[in-house]
């Protein structure tokens, strides 16, 4: 007994907002930390209603024999259970009957053979009833008092845990030393119960000695630290795969134990634990030699050899040892609580949010090649075999981002093909986690990311439109440092393609939606970069200039505006929203936060600006959409440049610099065209473009000028004040991943930001509600009607 309670207690609290593990994840869960040296689990997922929400409500015979099954399963894997339960929502301290309730939950788990225990009174109002103000003196008061009777009720366990409400130094009032709280709990709770602290902060970037030397004189006793460096459950699109860091071994002289919060993603926590397992290890008083201290970067790539081994192995999502042993237990949907941006700061870290979707843990793996929905090569198409990836840089001097176009036949250029089931490389792997490392701390390739864009934003004056007499060492310097960033996010790409294409389902499963998010973020990223170079505006445009079109673009990044002191949810997004940030839009959260498709596609996609080369196909692509919908029409036959002369040819003559190609292993599959000012294109256009169809096209018997004319249309004043822009946007109805249509969108907003526009607008039928719905999606709202101006087509907007 007395041994029990003088063990460093280290291991993992199962204590996150969103859906609870799976009965096979904690197995697999208990083999992992009886492997790396931990020795402690602690049970208390926010979201298990029967631990908070109907904590009153004892455990029905089926659940009785699951948490009995896991309790024997860590006990023989030589864990520590520890069943926690949190009341403090709504019982009433006073109440003999709660308190009755709370005595008999707990000795139904005692009976089930748990001997470790805690009482959570974490996020929770601080407010009493009037029955409890009359019985207690304070609110701390009332939770020490319950949680004594509850200690002695259990026979004294040597293991029971405590969370108070003040359970770190920022949420202490006035001070951790001066809290009348803290001082309460240290003077009333009896001397054998933990006392839970989490540090400075909800998620603190470091413990200190100093810090933890002055709680401990508070509480009278040394705390266990419930640590949230790897919680992710306050921000939908933040990893944490980095390594356990920030606290030294030498703190274990001043802590009762340590027990670490990781992701809600079950397979992003191998490296966390692991590492955790390497700082237990070295914080043992019989290692005291130089070459057991704990090196973080040492642990991460010890850790990194053994999961190699661990991603390419061929498992099934959620750790199933089948599908057809399904537990009813097991959720089937990946339920997330819905967001609750109002709430204060929480135990783990921040308010629940929605976390993006995944698929059920007992679906069957989606296919992958092809994907369900995915398109098949049309007649004349052939797939190609896999082929290595083809760096896609041009040599410092050169433009990049202008491969040449061809046909759906020929593979886009520079990108391999990408499909079927892989292996993920050692480089892919340390990219994945210099890309979503510690919640205070970019890792390598997240910085290079950030820092390169940072830096090509800001000198990209030197390729503007009249940038001639920019020192050509200058131009030099920002091509290289391009092709450089073009390099990393077509890395970022391939490592999508590798986590789809791989055979470990559980890992897709869990980390599809965040590299699919960058994956995206990045698209948008590297088709700006490669905009840039000579197409955005100089000094000398009266539209905008380099020098203001960012005036809209973040001039921090979130380590900037973190700080040491801040909670990282202070910056959403993490590296994806850095990246967001630094674009002209990066404001406009609904371009870049939306759903992953249901089945993931190991696709390569790309978008880049539109090269004279692409018009062939882009010409042919457009009419075979205009076939499907319309049929073969005399004028379309006899004329097969007439569609695309009509639906792109303007843009592609006369502003070409804002289309944008959407291309996958096949070719060409997607294109958005922009104007940037409608009423000096509509002035071009009638100079120009329609003198040369009629040149082109006969009179007789055809009235295409006609209806170029008309396409042209006439808009209001008080619609092009607020919506100078215009746009286009065609895409092949069988891309299976909808979100590279936001995507190849997203991108030519990004452009017309950057020179200067403040809305742009695009006009669709009435109805194509498939398009209207999309549109809306994405901040288009309806601004004007054809009928008063004699067009069926409704006019959408949306500002800059």
């Amino acid at each position: 007994m007395e041994e029990d309670r003088k063990q460093f207690l280290c291991g993992v609290v199962e204590g996150f907002y969103g859906r609870p593990w799976s009965m096979d994840q904690r197995k697999v869960l208990f083999q992992w930390m009886q492997s790396w040296g931990l020795n402690t689990y602690l049970y208390g997922p926010k979201d298990d209603l029967k631990h908070r929400l109907l904590w009153r409500e004892v455990y029905s015979p089926e659940e009785e024999s699951q948490l009995r099954t896991l309790i024997v399963e860590a006990q023989s894997r030589g864990l520590r259970f520890v069943y926690a339960l949190s009341p403090g929502q709504d019982i009433v301290f006073s109440s003999s009957c709660d308190l009755t309730l709370l005595k008999r939950k707990l000795r139904q788990v005692s009976d089930l053979g748990c001997q470790a225990f805690a009482i959570l009174f974490d996020d929770i109002d601080h407010s009493m009833c009037q029955a409890d103000s009359e019985a207690f003196t304070s609110f701390a008061h009332a939770q020490v008092t319950v949680t004594n009777e509850i200690y002695r009720f259990l026979g004294e366990p040597p293991v029971f845990l405590f969370c108070p409400t003040e359970y770190c130094g920022s949420l202490c009032s006035p001070s951790v030393s001066k809290s009348p709280y803290l001082q309460t709990v240290g003077e009333d709770l009896l001397p054998n119960i933990t006392v839970i602290w989490t540090g400075s902060k909800v998620i603190s970037r470091k413990l200190s000695v100093d810090c933890l030397a002055e709680v401990e004189s508070v509480l009278q006793r040394p705390p266990l630290i419930w640590d949230n460096l790897h919680a992710n459950d306050y921000d939908s699109r933040r990893l944490f795969l980095g390594p356990f860091k920030g606290r030294e071994p030498q703190l274990r002289s001043h802590l009762r134990g340590l027990l670490l919060n990781p992701n809600c993603e079950f397979e992003a926590n191998y490296i966390p634990l692991h590492t955790l397992g390497s700082w237990h290890r070295a914080g043992k008083e019989e290692l005291k030699d130089e070459e057991c201290e704990y090196c973080p970067d040492r642990a991460l790539s010890a850790a990194l050899h053994d999961w190699m081994e661990e991603l390419n192995q061929p498992l099934q999502a959620g750790r199933q040892s089948s599908r057809t042993d399904q537990r009813s237990s097991v959720p089937t949907s990946r339920c997330k609580t819905p967001d609750r941006p109002d709430c204060s700061s929480t135990f783990r870290g921040s308010a629940a949010v929605a976390k993006l979707p995944v698929f059920p843990l007992n679906s069957s793996s989606p296919p992958s090649s092809p994907t369900k929905g995915e398109r098949e090569p049309r007649e004349g198409e052939k797939r190609r075999p896999n082929q290595p990836s083809q760096a896609n840089h041009q040599p410092p001097g050169s433009r990049p981002g202008v491969p040449a176009g061809g046909g759906r036949g020929q593979r886009a250029q520079g990108r391999g093909l990408c499909g079927g089931k892989g292996l993920l490389s050692e480089s892919q792997v340390r990219l994945l986690v210099g890309l979503y490392y510690l919640p205070h701390e970019h890792g390598p390739s997240a910085q290079k990311l950030l820092q390169d864009l940072t830096w090509l934003k800001s000198n990209c004056h030197v390729v503007g439109i009249n940038s001639k007499k920019a020192p050509p060492q200058k131009v030099d310097e920002w091509r290289g440092r391009a092709s450089r960033f073009l390099s990393l996010c077509e890395d970022i790409a391939q490592l999508h393609c590798s986590v789809v294409g791989g055979a470990n389902r559980a890992v897709l499963y869990d980390l599809y939606p965040y590299v699919w998010d960058l994956r995206n973020t990045a698209l948008v990223a590297k088709a700006f970069i490669c905009w840039l170079d000579g197409r955005v505006l100089s000094d000398s445009s009266t539209l905008g200039s380099w020098r203001n079109c960012f005036h809209w673009c973040g001039k921090t990044t979130g380590a900037d505006v973190l700080g040491v002191e801040s909670e990282p949810w202070v910056f959403k997004g993490g590296v994806s929203g850095e990246v967001q940030m630094l674009l002209p839009i990066g404001s406009s959260s609904e371009l870049f936060t939306h759903p992953p498709p249901l089945f993931p596609t190991s696709r390569l996609y790309n978008i880049r600006p539109y090269h004279s080369k692409d018009k062939v196909e882009l010409y042919r692509m457009v009419r075979q959409l205009h076939l499907r919908t319309q049929g073969v029409q005399e004028s379309s036959a006899a004329h097969p440049d007439i569609i695309g002369d009509r639906c792109l040819g303007p843009c592609l003559a006369l502003c070409p610099e804002y289309s944008f190609i959407l291309e996958d292993e096949l070719g060409v599959c997607g294109c958005v065209l922009g104007i940037l000012d409608v009423r000096s294109f509509a002035k071009r256009c009638q100079a120009s473009w329609i003198p040369a169809m009629r040149d082109k096209y006969p009179p007789k018997g055809n009235d295409l000028i006609q209806l170029m004319e008309e396409d042209q249309g006439e808009y209001p004043d008080s619609l092009l004040y607020h919506f100078p822009s215009q746009l286009r946007l065609d895409a092949l109805p069988e891309l299976v991943d909808i979100s590279v249509s936001r995507t190849l969108l997203t991108a030519l907003l990004t452009a017309l930001k950057a020179n200067g526009s403040q809305g742009v607008f695009c006009e669709v039928q009435p109805t194509d509600r498939q398009r209207l719905e999309f549109l809306t999606k994405l901040g288009f709202l309806e601004i004007l009607r054809g009928e008063a101006r004699s067009r069926e087509g409704v006019v959408l907007g949306r500002l800059l």
